[in-house]
């Protein structure tokens, strides 16, 4: 394992694993942890509440929920006789024992809860609700569902206000100040990255949204793509038995309005579930983007510009979703599921270019228009299966398997026109392209589970996928007799092709000492990327492997360590490699780099956990050929905006969370974030700057008020920090929300970014230029949302949706 490490985090391996093995040896008499599932007729159980109890008099003395296969673990603090039970909302609560906890491991507990008396709730309203933020061993939940915030907000807002998570000037998604993540939506890599995958999280309403996993140690069933760790997004599934939905409607005013409504049905029996949700989002937005630029040469500036551009769009997005489950047999559920994705994003502004001489006076004023029109429809196809083979003495071994199918389209056009003020014969100039796209995913997977002798768990799984790229670029100058001429320096077709596979394989083993698991991931990756235009082309085959090892100790009942090494990669995104323009005003354009190589990540994280609430960590991270955005000059003197490989990355980061109570109606969510980013390597011969740490604090505080009301406030800090070229500012917000239950229904009322203290300020600096810039967006919004429950409120049990096209379909810059 450690030998896949760098040293510096093999030596941090090496003595965290020397305080593990120091207390191991301090506490061999520990009791086993006692394990086991919690199912329903329906399958397995997410979220059960598992107990711990004294035999003597019934005392609670530890809780735990179980996983989404339904497993769950106790740690036992002494040996004894001890009472277990499982219970879930809807269910009747099951009991287990008494049971001798000894040095010997116990056979896995089985629990099969039945719907009983409280299943029919009848109007009856539920006080209790899970928090907004829960900390577990490998990973931080954030339950949307219920959460005043969310209420007529999007996807992307409720990441933003999660522990860790900050969106940068480019719409890059960051955990913990790092870059590099896979995003899943129901198990689904979604493919897109940057501004691509904003504008989706910005089309998806949080009213979908279940709740989000952050997860920075992912084991070895996920695929190793996501350095920095792994967002996973889990919508909403109605629980209910027989005819049922929900209908929900909000709207929002900041400068300008934005309207969400959707509508939610769900049928189930036995043996049989169909759904279906629909959800329409009509969003007006703008951004406020003033720069400063200076060139320099020989280290002395020559010429300065000023730029304002005011760019208003207009998001109209249908989001649909639709599916099945069969239950075949008491072993075998057939699953098909169906999702599409059709939004429109017109956008225009106008941009205003002031040109300075190396003595500030001005030598032109530059306006220019800028209209966008995109338009990107998707759809998604998920075939799957799940079987669970003939009990024996172990357990119940279990296979899935899944088919995706996905195709993206885009269609996006530009329209950029441009004049002097001052010398208006001087010229004029006005460019049109169509830079249309598309990208198919194939993807199927497989992974079994079972139960082995001595305690030990086994998961294995198969991968492959296909990703298919195809984007044709048109650009055309009009010209003053009022033809047009195509560009061809511009004009290109560009072809991408990978092909994945892999495997995995992990085991893990509950001791009376130590917790322990230990995987490997082999992934083979093929690649092929050609231009119609010069005839470039480009391949890369490599096969790469990736281990990660997990021990965890309970010390006593009050502290628990645990040490997490994994080893990831970032391939570059499909945009990433695309060499095609993309122009944000007459100065400036993004253009992709075909000779990217991914960037492979060995990590180390030490925890420490006090009461099974307060958690501390210490993290380090080494990352190899690190891919950094950078801003180049080309040799027109305009500002090109690319991605390059720098030589190395260090990253040192310390956390602290922990769940508070104020008072038994008043409870907080506190998060602490320090970390300081290194970066080796030059780009054009600039050197980079002093590294400068960082820091991200957030508190989420909830309130459970008399007669149905509740209430959120919620405050981030971000303080300054260095990221590579860019020093960015420190930035905030603070957000606030109050509820009403009414019977079926909620009425929630919120206002985000109060202060309005989200706008961005970065400085980049290299060696031919200085940028300065600040990006305000309509971020300060009030919102009033409704929400309404109609049917049955039968509870049964919900099966997770989920499919294989993990990291492709992240990756899919390619289509937007």
């Amino acid at each position: 394992m450690l030998c896949y490490l760098t040293r510096p985090v093999a030596g941090f391996a090496c003595c965290s694993i020397l305080v593990l093995a120091s207390s191991v040896a301090l506490a061999q008499s520990r009791p086993a942890p006692i394990s086991g599932t919690v199912r329903a007729a329906a399958g397995p159980l997410e979220f059960a509440t598992v107990t711990l109890h004294r035999a003597t008099d019934s005392a609670v003395v530890k809780t735990e929920f179980s996983d989404a296969a339904g497993h769950f673990q106790l740690p036992v603090p002494a040996e004894g006789r001890y009472l277990v039970s499982a219970s879930q909302l809807g269910y009747g609560r099951s009991w287990q024992g008494p049971l001798a906890a000894t040095t010997q491991a116990l056979a896995p507990l089985e629990f099969e809860l039945a719907a009983g008396a409280a299943t029919q709730l009848k109007g009856v309203t539920v006080t209790g609700q899970r928090p907004l933020y829960e900390r577990l061993p490998d990973r931080t939940m954030v339950n949307v569902e219920g959460s005043v915030l969310s209420a007529g907000n999007t996807t992307l807002d409720v990441l933003g206000r999660a522990p860790g998570v900050t969106l940068d000037a480019n719409d890059n998604l960051t955990l913990r100040g790092r870059q590099g993540l896979l995003v899943l939506i129901d198990g689904k890599r979604q493919p897109l990255t940057g501004p691509e995958l904003a504008a989706l999280l910005r089309a998806l309403p949080a009213e979908q949204v279940s709740t989000v996993e952050l997860i920075t140690n992912p084991p070895a069933k996920y695929d190793a793509q996501g350095g920095a760790g792994v967002i996973s997004i889990n919508l909403k599934k109605d629980q209910r038995l027989g005819l049922n939905g929900s209908a929900n409607a909000a709207y929002g005013r900041g400068r300008y309005g934005k309207f969400t409504s959707g509508l939610s049905l769900n049928y189930r029996r036995k043996h049989l579930n169909l759904y279906g949700t629909y959800t329409y989002a009509d969003r007006q937005t703008f951004q406020e983007l003033a720069i400063s630029r200076t060139y320099l040469q020989d280290g002395r500036p020559v010429r300065f510009l000023e730029q304002y551009n005011t760019p208003r769009g207009h998001l109209q997005s249908h989001t649909w979703r639709t599916g099945a489950d069969i239950t075949v047999s008491t072993r075998t559920t057939l699953g098909l599921v169906l999702s599409g994705l059709e939004s429109r994003l017109p956008s225009q502004g106008l941009n205003e270019s002031r040109l300075y001489d190396a003595q500030y006076q001005l030598m032109d004023v530059v306006l220019a228009q800028n209209q966008r029109n995109l338009l990107t429809p998707n759809l998604t196809a998920t075939a799957l299966l799940r079987h669970q083979f003939p009990k024996d003495s172990l357990g119940t071994p279990e296979l899935t398997a899944d088919v995706d199918v996905a195709r993206y389209d885009l269609t996006r056009t530009l329209e950029l026109s441009a004049n002097s003020v001052l010398r208006p014969s001087a010229f004029a100039s006005r460019l049109l392209g169509d830079q249309s796209g598309k990208l198919t995913l194939l993807s199927g997977k497989t992974d079994y589970l079972r139960t082995l002798r001595h305690g030990l768990r086994l998961e294995a799984g198969l991968k492959v996928s296909r990703v298919t790229s195809d984007n044709d670029v048109l650009f055309e100058r009009e010209l003053n007799g009022g033809g047009r001429q195509v560009d061809t320096g511009l004009t290109n077709q560009f072809r991408y092709e990978e092909d994945i596979r892999a495997g995995y394989l992990s085991l893990s083993r509950n001791r009376p000492a130590l917790q322990v698991t230990a995987g490997l991931r082999a992934e083979q990756t093929s690649t092929y990327g050609r231009q119609a235009m010069g005839a470039e082309q480009f391949s890369r085959n490599y096969f790469q492997l990736f281990p990660n090892l997990t021990l965890r100790r309970s010390l006593s009942e009050a502290h628990e360590v645990a040490l997490s090494l994994s080893r990831r990669l970032d391939r570059p995104t499909y945009n990433q490699l695309n060499p095609f323009r993309s122009y944000v005003d007459p100065t400036s354009y993004r253009v992709g780099n075909p000779a990217l190589w991914p960037q492979i990540s060995s990590q180390a994280e030490l925890t420490h956990t006090f009461r099974h609430k307060t958690s501390t960590s210490l993290r380090y991270t080494h990352t190899r050929r690190p891919i950094l955005s950078v801003y180049l000059l080309d040799a027109q003197g305009l500002l090109a905006a690319t991605d390059v490989n720098l030589t190395a990355q260090d990253y040192w980061g310390f956390t602290v969370s922990s769940p508070l109570e104020a008072a038994k109606w008043w409870k907080l969510y506190a998060n602490a974030e320090v970390f300081y980013i290194r970066f080796r390597g030059t780009v054009g011969g600039s050197e980079l700057p002093a590294s400068q740490p960082g820091a991200i604090l957030s508190l989420s505080n909830s309130f459970s008020l008399p007669k149905g009301w509740s209430a959120e406030l919620n405050g981030s800090y971000n303080s300054l920090e260095r990221y590579g070229y860019q020093l960015v500012r420190s930035f905030g917000q603070l957000s606030l929300g109050v509820q009403k239950s009414v019977g079926r229904a909620t009425l929630k009322l919120n206002a985000t970014d109060m202060l309005y203290t989200t706008p961005l300020r970065v400085t980049s600096r290299y060696q031919p230029l200085t940028e300065t810039f600040r990006l305000a967006q309509d971020s300060r919004v009030v919102t009033l949302a409704i929400s309404y429950r109609f049917g049955n409120d039968k509870v049964a049990a919900a099966r997770k949706r989920a499919g294989s096209a993990d990291e492709e379909k992240r990756r899919a810059a390619g289509v937007q």
